[in-house]
Parts: structure tokens; C-alpha cells; sequence
């Protein structure tokens, strides 16, 4: 990974127009440059005249507590050394001005010091400094924070398996665009991903289909300990959902036991959705969650427990409401909070379950209901965010049942002021969608989320104050040689004045 990570940096170094000047006035007078190009946009942005140049003597110094960062630095910088003298200097700071996130970066033209309250802080502040240069950095400062305490992506492994490197080229796409949470689709109608070692013929059997004639695949719990541990390391938590009571039909083709009438249903490969259920009076059903729980919560670091909860077509909505709620105790029991679908909205949910709205309209009563008696809100319009949907009727890959989302429809909302009745106070936050029933590779997993992540990111990270598609598209546009270098295969959208198309 040394060559790769070394051809990441090639980012765009960019030096402003003279003076110190504030965030309205660089946008105005000098575009994306005045930020360097960089996404999310930084809260707050200065400039001044001057570059900072690495040379053969720079190095890094580490201050208490800031090593990991440190050395995640040396390696994306080129190996820099570390030494107690360095021109590049990070350190925690107890300021709380950035919070828990957020950092500060100073760049003179004698060096760079990176602060922040905490290593996720000078994290995302690492992630900046790739943006903005590989050997020559503008004079500048920036304080910086994000806006919404939880910015994700989800990757659905149920309907195609991705092996785990597949999975952390996915987690470094998102560190790189400071997102920090990672949800992952384990489970489906198409096959079972996870393996639980109270249930093996889940993985045994369940594991062995998926959309089409592939032979599917699953994560051992090493596997899923190694996924957690990367993603921690760029300190991002993993989400992960097992989806009930629908899309459940791998887990019903391997114990029969699970069905309300004892029969197993074949596998299945298709892409319909709404067939499947859980059996909600059948007792075994919930030692079933339960184990099924208990193991995901002893493997996931994480607070979360995603227990899915939508498109349940054949359960009845008693039924569905029983098995929603005993799902959600049962996250609790196991000292976790649980998120699902908006759907769950019309069960008698505790106020701590996290509610993910996935609809296409702002009209969602029962979402702002849920909100109102203290449920936190993450947004996920699918006509806005899910990155599966296709970008225009030319597109080869993804669906259209939401609608085409090219680039700038992705940034054509405000995750504050979307929902009706929804206050920005009751959204934890925003994630980006993406189901795989076309999406087979790497390759596709990349054309179809970049740059739509990176928007989201945007919508995610940088205040409302920045929300301007004009300044957004030339950032993304200076995105190019960083992207291009780390070998992404992102798609060339028309609206977006791409260096090399122009």
C-alpha cells in the first residue's frame, strides 16, 4: 500500500490571493481556491501569502497522546520521520471550540501545527492537509468542525458479498471524506453474512446465494473483528444490521424452525422485496435475535445495533409492532442502542432508538411524531442520498424507483430543514445508501458513490452557511488528481468542471 498511499497526495496545492480574509469574502473573490479545494468546506478559513515546502529535514512531532495520528501522517506525507523537533507538529488541546471532532490548522511558511481535542479531531484535520497539498501546503489557518455528529454510508453485502479488503477500500473512502460511521447490510432475503456461532447453518447455508448466480460469501467473526479494527483506526464505528422481520428469507431457508408453519422456503436470488417475515409468536424467534445480538454486541466496539424494520409486506402491523419492540429490548439488554428504518416509527419504540428515514417525500407525520417524543432522526432520502439510484437514464448501473439523482440533486437539500415538523435539534445526522443489486464490484461500488459521497459528506460536515452548488462543484472538480491518484473510479459528472474534460 506504500506506492498507493504515497500517489494519494496528490491533491492540489493551493496558494490564495494575498491577505487574511474571511469565509464570504474568499468565497466571493476567489472561489474554490480560497479553501484549497477541499470537501467537506472547513467551518472557517484565513489566508495569507507564502507556501510551506517539505524538504529532506522535515519531520513530525508527535505530542502526548497523538502517535497513532502521527504515524498515519508519516505515511501519507512519505514516510516523514518522527522526532521531538519537527516542523510539523500535532498536539491535543482541551479548546473547546472545535469539539469533539473538530480541529485546527495553522500553516505558516516555517510549518505545520495541527491541534485538537481529540485524535478523531486531528484525524479529520490529517484528512485537510491530504486535500490540500503532497509537497507544498498554502499559508493558511482553519478552524473546523462538523455540523451533524453522525455522518455515514452504508454498504448492503447481502444482496452481492464484498470480501473485507473490498470493505476497507470502502472505510478509506469514507475516512478521506471524514464520514465516521460505516453501516453494514448483513443480512437479507439473498444470503447471510455474518457468521453466529449459536446458528451455523446461517453461514453454512444461508451464506451461499445472492442476486444472480454468484456464490454469495460471509464474514467470520475474525473477519468482522478485522473490519472493526481497520475502521477504528480511522475512527470510524461500524453499524452493523441484521434486517427483521422482513428480508429475512436466508435465515428462513436455514431454520425452518424460524417459520410460522416449520417449512423452509427455498433460497433465494431475486431482487423483489416484502415476501419474508419472522414468525412473531413463535417463542424461538426471540432466542434467535437474541443470540443473534448478543454476538454482534460482544464483536462491535459501536453503540449502535441496526435491527432493519422496513418493507415487512406480509406481517401484519400487530405482529410487525411485537416483534419490532422485543427486537429493541433485546438490543438494549445487550447494552447497545438500536437503530431501523422509519418504519419502526409505528412501533411503541424506547426514546433513545435512532430512526433512519429512507422516504422520498418530507411528509413523514409518523417520523416527525417519533421525533417529537425524543427519538434522534438520521436522514436518508432516497431521491437525495442513496447511491444506488442512477445518475441519469444513461447510466448503466443502479436503479431508478426513487428517481434519477444526478450530482446536483444529491446537494439540493437541507438535512436541518427537511423533514416537516422535524427540528434540525432531533437529526443526529445523515447516511448514503448503497444497495448492491447491480453492483458486483469494487469498480461499481466506487462509479456509483463518487463523488455522491462526497456531497454527502458536504451535507454532513460543513455548516448551512456554505451550502452553495457554484462553490461546490469547482471543490469537487479540484477533488480530481487526489482521486485519480488513489485509483478511484469515480464518475465524471457533466455538472462538475472536471480539470481533465475541461
Amino acid at each position: 500500500m506504500k506506492a498507493r498511499t504515497w500517489a494519494a497526495l496528490a491533491a492540489l496545492a493551493v496558494v490564495s490571493a494575498g491577505g487574511i480574509i474571511g469565509w464570504r469574502a474568499m468565497r466571493e473573490d476567489n472561489g474554490e481556491a480560497a479553501v484549497g479545494g477541499v470537501v467537506p468546506a472547513p467551518l472557517e478559513t484565513t489566508v495569507g501569502e507564502g507556501r510551506f515546502r517539505l524538504g529532506p529535514d522535515t519531520a513530525i512531532a508527535a505530542g502526548p497522546g497523538t502517535a497513532d495520528v502521527a504515524g498515519y501522517l508519516s505515511e501519507v506525507l512519505g514516510d516523514l520521520p518522527l522526532r521531538e523537533d519537527g516542523q510539523i507538529t500535532l498536539a491535543l488541546s482541551p479548546d473547546p471550540a472545535v469539539g469533539d471532532e473538530g480541529y485546527q490548522l495553522d500553516i505558516t511558511s516555517g510549518g505545520i501545527a495541527l491541534r485538537a481535542k481529540t485524535p478523531a479531531g486531528l484525524f479529520h484535520g490529517v484528512q485537510t492537509l491530504r486535500q490540500l497539498g503532497r509537497d507544498a501546503f498554502g499559508v493558511r489557518r482553519i478552524v473546523d468542525r462538523p455540523r451533524f455528529g453522525y455522518r455515514g454510508v452504508m454498504l448492503d453485502v447481502a444482496r452481492h458479498f464484498f470480501p473485507v479488503a473490498d470493505v476497507k477500500r470502502v472505510i478509506d473512502l469514507a475516512a478521506l471524506l471524514k464520514l465516521n460511521h460505516l453501516h453494514l447490510h448483513l443480512t437479507d432475503d439473498q444470503g447471510w453474512r455474518i457468521a453466529v456461532s449459536t446458528w451455523p447453518r446461517l453461514t453454512a447455508y444461508g451464506a451461499g446465494t445472492e442476486v444472480g448466480d454468484g456464490p454469495g460469501g460471509f464474514y467470520s467473526q475474525d473477519d468482522y473483528r478485522e473490519i472493526v479494527t481497520y475502521a477504528q483506526e480511522r475512527f470510524i464505528t461500524v453499524v452493523p444490521e441484521v434486517d427483521l422481520p422482513g428480508h429475512t428469507n436466508a435465515a428462513l431457508a436455514s431454520y425452518p424452525e424460524l417459520t410460522c408453519d416449520g417449512q423452509a422456503p427455498p433460497r433465494y436470488t431475486g431482487i423483489e422485496v416484502g415476501f419474508s417475515s419472522l414468525c412473531a409468536g413463535n417463542e424461538v424467534t426471540y432466542r434467535f435475535l437474541d443470540d443473534v445480538f448478543g454476538e454482534l454486541a460482544k464483536l462491535t466496539p459501536g453503540p449502535y445495533l441496526h435491527l432493519g424494520g422496513d418493507e415487512a409486506k406480509t406481517t401484519n402491523p400487530h405482529d410487525y409492532a411485537a416483534i419490532v419492540e422485543r427486537a429493541e429490548d433485546i438490543v438494549r439488554a445487550h447494552g447497545k442502542t438500536a437503530i431501523g428504518w422509519h418504519e419502526i416509527a409505528d412501533a411503541d419504540l424506547h426514546p433513545s432508538t435512532v430512526v433512519q428515514f429512507w422516504g422520498v417525500s418530507p411528509d413523514a407525520p409518523e417520523v416527525a411524531a417519533a421525533a417529537a417524543r425524543g427519538n434522534r432522526i438520521v436522514l436518508s432520502p432516497a431521491n437525495r442520498v442513496y447511491l444506488d439510484m442512477k445518475y441519469d437514464p444513461h447510466t448503466a448501473l443502479g436503479l431508478s424507483w426513487a428517481g434519477y439523482v444526478p450530482v446536483p440533486d444529491a446537494y439540493d437539500w437541507d438535512p436541518g430543514h427537511y423533514l416537516s415538523g422535524v427540528d434540525e435539534a432531533a437529526v443526529l445526522g445523515v447516511e448514503a445508501p448503497l444497495w448492491t443489486e447491480t453492483v458486483r464490484t469494487l469498480d461499481d461500488v466506487e462509479f456509483l458513490a463518487m463523488p455522491r459521497l462526497a456531497v454527502l459528506a458536504e451535507l454532513g460536515w460543513a455548516s448551512a452557511d456554505h451550502h452553495d452548488w457554484s462553490d461546490l462543484r469547482g471543490r469537487l472538480a479540484a477533488q480530481q488528481p487526489l482521486w485519480t491518484s488513489l485509483g478511484i473510479n469515480f464518475y465524471r459528472a457533466p455538472e462538475v468542471p472536471w480539470p481533465d474534460q475541461s
